[in-house]
């Protein structure tokens, strides 16, 4: 094929100018992303039932979803929470490759099984379905001057921006914290009894005069004959006013007088929810997170919000702006701008390396010419896949450059040899070269392709990222190896010109002396080795037992954390602490936040009573989001950095418990960093032992050096206050079950009654007691209730309570009473150490306690399950490869062999990195035993050559090294300082860079430097072991001699 074109140059360069366009089309339209879609879709159903407590919620909320949640099509895991607010929220997980859209369809239908099973205010508040990934992908809000406060701001941001931004493409769901305005209406009881009303009479009354009447019209058809009139008649509408509500006419007197509302209640416009408080640096806030739809790109969506966020801002009252305290966003746009950076100075690097060994511009000018054409066509590959530009592709990209070039290097720098040895001209030595070579430039590339293709068929999170990557990497080889056979050949003989003599002056002279002499050094070497392999085989030995060693002793872990420029603060405050002291609490993080690390912090957004752990009033959390990567150089300016010393500082706040987290690496996984479980109580225990059970664990890894901020994920047990109804009483009394409830549903919960009018748009009315009527226990003997005989009967009649002791939020993890912990690794540590510490205590629990573990850790035990398969598989698909390519089972073994001198080198970068046993790691080694599989079959395929065509084994093996030392040489180098950048990388996502660079660095290095001196020993140990008598016979005489 190589002639073909030689003799036709405008048709390859034809192939490639159409491989480039392609890639430039395909550059237009690939979206841009972080990660590919490595978060399993997942489902979300969410249920309220107003008033209830955690225990009511679970057993005829949650339960009732779960147990007709079966039969789904590819789901993995599922969770559930119910809390004492009484919500309900179920999550179902499904397998990696399920299309979200049917998976919510399914929930649906399973749903609509359970919904009438439901009790009927939980029917009547809706149950809604939603599918969006469990991380937030930002967090916009709104503040104003000091005459908004969180209600008004709450109020213009749900009537205005929460829908129209929940229709954008990509948004999953929308959580507001705050509500929008309500009409309340605070009860007095002391003024209802004196009127002998009840709070279901004014809910009546309420129910009644608030209402829409359609009223009908004049002439409406059938008309009388000669109806000259049609109009349309209209009545009383909705009320829209406090003063209007005030006026509601709640009895008429016998003298004529009327008791109205506003003579037993206090009516205001007020929130329709007060569970949450934003605060923005300090001031009045509101704000909502948005999620990402399952398989959306988060640039895209997140630009989508920004652009329409700029055009709402023009209609904003004056003296309101937006704010985006919380964006995933721009740690992947600079990320995938470091990687891009990389990428050029990695070809740049390899340019020079190429002018130095080849010392001519033509020459360079050829392998230089195949990196656009290689890189431009494998985005164009990666858009038929499917694919994204994102972290992954990226670094692929710069892997091969180094690859990718070497296929051009060995063509040029063969035909160069053959000029200056043999004196032929450009086209003749480029014919004769393309003879040589075009086998071992298949054979790379089998080899190369061989090692990734494996990772190209794993299944789940793992197996995505491995598809990414490999697809990607295979694709440039690919690619690389029909440039190598269709263009620089061509190139080779009309652009380089015949071989004038050696540079022995200058710079280029004193290198050219300086590497003849290292070749002259190294074919030495391998000539003393070949004839001493049983020394040699004891080293091998020996740096295999330190690969081995090393190798078991480099912790497992998944993706490295990234220093992301956001930060978590979770705060638990003690149980049955109010959103005051919660507040008082935040108070105090953020003046530690924006006095303490001003230098790093741009802005803090709080919100009390809302946390991942759930929603209450001793509860909070803030997003810290970091001043730029640029204005924060010092490692001591990391994110990371200043979580560890606001952990230490924040930990002496005595009213709470303060946890500032990191986001993990892919943050649709999870919410924070470190490992995430659930302990299960699996053999039946209670509560009061799982919590015990949690309690005890909790103490142990506390005291464990491998395990840091260990803490619960929910809400704590709090004191409860159990009414005691007696029904013989009541009943005695004419007081029904429907009676307590409702008026326990009034007064203390807040009855939604209907709704009313506010500038155009519906908003709902709220009955409920003032809050000083619904504060302590001896509140109760203030209410009274109706009975069916028309008489107010005291509450305290047949109604006596007593303090318990019970759960505010109630966990479920597969069905499976449980409760969720979280921590991380302590500073040295890797996560999967830290998981393994975690199983360990777990065992030391009383029988019937289990661990579960979900989200990232989750992802990060399978991919440890599957490592040693992959790296199996791998290494038996090259020995296949090459026992295919060369009908032989010498050659293969005796490259399978070297691979573990490169192995030790990847281990060894990683382990003085300490970095951890990860993707990146993985990735890297099965890079590195490619690239230790190219040199040795360099070697290994020319000897076999010379073999074949009769010269003794020794001299082959001895010529074969002298004539691939400086190809080698070249391209390991190349190779090494292309992925250097990797390795000095700094800024946003640089963990991921430096791992991947360190493993691959190391490899390379170890493979240049040791492995081309194992590989001749290894062809000839196998040629001995499983070749023909006869050729040992002539070695053995030309080795006397």
């Amino acid at each position: 094929m190589a002639r073909f074109f030689i003799d036709r140059p405008v048709f390859a360069w034809v192939i490639s100018i159409i491989i480039m366009g392609i890639g430039v089309l395909s550059i237009m339209t690939l979206p841009v992303a972080q990660y590919p879609q490595i978060a399993p879709p997942s489902v979300t159903i969410r249920a309220t039932y107003p008033g209830a407590s955690a225990d009511t919620v679970s057993n005829t909320v949650t339960q009732i979803i779960e147990q007709q949640m079966t039969g789904l099509d590819g789901l993995r895991y599922m969770s559930s929470d119910s809390t004492s607010d009484g919500s309900s929220s179920t999550t179902l997980t499904f397998e990696t490759g399920t299309n979200p859209d049917i998976a919510q369809v399914q929930v649906q239908n399973k749903l609509s099984q359970a919904t009438p099973l439901l009790p009927e205010q939980v029917q009547r508040e809706g149950v809604v379905v939603e599918k969006a990934a469990s991380g937030f992908l930002m967090v916009v809000g709104l503040i104003g001057d000091e005459g908004f406060d969180s209600t008004d701001l709450s109020d213009y941001m749900v009537a205005n921006l929460v829908d129209d931004l929940s229709r954008i493409e990509g948004i999953g769901s929308v959580e507001v914290f705050g509500g929008q305005y309500a009409m309340r209406i605070w009860l007095d009881p002391a003024k209802l009894a004196a009127y002998e009303l009840a709070p279901s009479d004014v809910v009546s009354a309420v129910s009644a005069q608030n209402t829409q009447i359609s009223a009908g019209a004049f002439g409406g058809l059938p008309t009388v004959e000669g109806q000259m009139l049609n109009a349309t008649v209209t009545a009383q509408s909705l009320l829209s006013t406090p003063e209007d509500f005030r006026q509601i006419v709640l009895r008429a007197e016998e003298n004529g007088g009327l008791v109205l509302l506003q003579d037993v209640a206090r009516v205001e416009i007020g929130s329709e929810s007060y569970f949450t408080d934003p605060t923005y640096n300090g001031r009045p806030a509101s704000g909502m997170a948005l999620s990402l739809a399952p398989g959306a790109n988060a640039l895209d969506t997140a630009e989508r919000v920004k652009e329409r966020m700029k055009e709402f801002a023009e209609f904003f009252p004056e003296g309101v702006e937006y704010v985006i305290p919380f964006d995933t966003a721009p740690f992947v746009e600079i990320s995938i701008e470091e990687v891009v950076r990389t990428l050029v100075e990695a070809i740049g690097l390899v340019f020079v390396v190429m002018f130095i060994f080849l010392q001519s511009f033509r020459a360079t000018l050829i392998p230089t010419l195949a990196v656009p054409i290689v890189l431009l066509g494998t985005f164009g590959i990666m858009a038929a896949f499917g694919f994204t530009i994102n972290t992954l592709t990226m670094l692929a990209m710069v892997l091969a450059i180094g690859l990718l070039v070497d296929d051009a290097i060995v063509v040029v720098e063969n035909v160069e040899r053959i000029m200056e040895e043999e004196g032929l001209s450009p086209r003749d030595a480029t014919r004769k070269s393309m003879g040589q070579i075009t086998g071992a430039l298949i054979g790379i590339a089998l080899v190369l392709s061989a090692v990734f293709v494996p990772m190209a068929f794993f299944g789940g999170s793992t197996g995505v990222i491995y598809q990414q990557f490999a697809i990607t990497i295979v694709s440039a080889m690919a690619l690389s190896v029909v440039v190598a056979l269709t263009l620089t050949p061509a190139l080779c003989a009309s652009i380089l010109r015949p071989a004038h003599e050696a540079k022995t002056r200058g710079l280029f002279g004193l290198f050219n002396r300086g590497f003849d002499r290292t070749s002259r050094g190294y074919t030495g070497a391998v000539g003393w080795i070949v004839r001493r392999p049983l020394r040699m085989l004891l080293i091998y030995a020996g740096l295999g037992a330190v690969m081995a060693l090393l190798f078991l002793r480099t912790p497992e872990g998944f993706l490295p954390d990234e220093d992301q420029g956001i930060m978590f603060v979770l705060v638990q405050g003690p149980t049955g602490a109010t959103v005051e002291r919660t507040e008082a609490v935040l108070n105090e993080v953020e003046n530690y936040f924006m006095n303490q690390e001003s230098e790093s912090v741009d802005s803090m957004f709080a919100v009390s009573g809302f946390s991942f752990a759930g929603s209450g009033q001793n509860v909070g959390m803030a997003f810290v989001r970091m001043k730029d990567w640029s204005e924060r150089p010092s490692p001591e300016q990391s994110v990371q950095a200043v979580a560890g010393r606001a952990f230490g500082a924040l930990s002496q706040i005595r009213d709470a418990m303060v946890f500032p987290v990191v986001p993990p690496a892919v943050i649709e996984l999870g919410n924070v960093s470190g490992f995430d479980f659930y302990l299960q109580a699996r053999g039946g225990q209670s509560h009061e032992q799982l919590l015990d059970a949690r309690n005890q664990l909790l103490g142990m890894a506390g005291e464990s050096p491998l395990i840091e901020q260990i803490r619960p994920s929910g809400l704590e047990d709090a004191a409860q206050y159990r009414l005691n109804i007696d029904w013989r009483k009541a009943g005695a009394m004419g007081v029904t079950a429907t009676d307590v409830a409702n008026l326990m549903q009034i007064a203390w919960t807040g009855s939604y009654v209907n709704d009313f009018i506010d500038r155009g748009r519906i908003k709902k009315v709220y009955v409920q007691a003032e809050a000083d009527s619904r504060s302590v226990p001896s509140d109760f003997d203030k209410w009274r209730v109706r009975n069916s005989h028309g008489e107010l009967v005291p509450f305290s009649n047949f109604t006596e309570g007593e303090w318990t002791f019970g759960p505010q939020g109630l966990s479920r993890y597969n069905g499976v009473p449980s409760m969720q912990i979280q921590g991380g690794p302590t500073p040295g540590v890797s996560s999967g150490e830290a998981m393994a510490e975690m199983e360990n205590l777990v065992g030391q629990l009383p029988a019937g306690f289990n661990i579960a573990w979900t989200g990232l850790s989750l992802e990060e035990q399978d991919s440890g399950d599957q490592t040693m398969l992959l790296y199996a598989l791998s290494l038996a698909a090259v020995f296949l490869c090459l026992a295919a390519l060369y009908e032989s089972w010498a050659i293969p073994l005796a490259v399978i062999l070297v691979m573990p001198i490169g192995i030790l080198g990847a281990v060894l970068g990683v382990f003085l990195g300490k970095f951890d046993n990860g993707v990146f790691f993985q990735v890297g080694l099965l890079t590195v035993i490619g690239l230790t599989g190219k040199n040795a079959i360099l070697i290994v395929e020319f000897a076999r050559e010379q073999t074949q065509a009769g010269v003794p084994l020794y001299n082959a093996v001895v010529e074969a090294a002298r004539q691939r030392f400086r190809p080698i040489i070249m391209t390991s180098i190349a190779f090494s300082l292309g992925v250097l950048p990797l390795v000095l990388s700094t800024g946003a996502g640089a963990n991921g860079r430096n791992a991947i660079g360190a493993t691959v660095l190391g490899g390379t290095v170890m493979a240049t430097i040791f492995g081309i001196l194992f590989a001749p020993l290894f062809f000839v140990l196998m040629r001995r072991l499983l070749g023909r008598k006869d050729e040992w016979e002539d070695t053995s005489a030309e080795a006397s001699r």
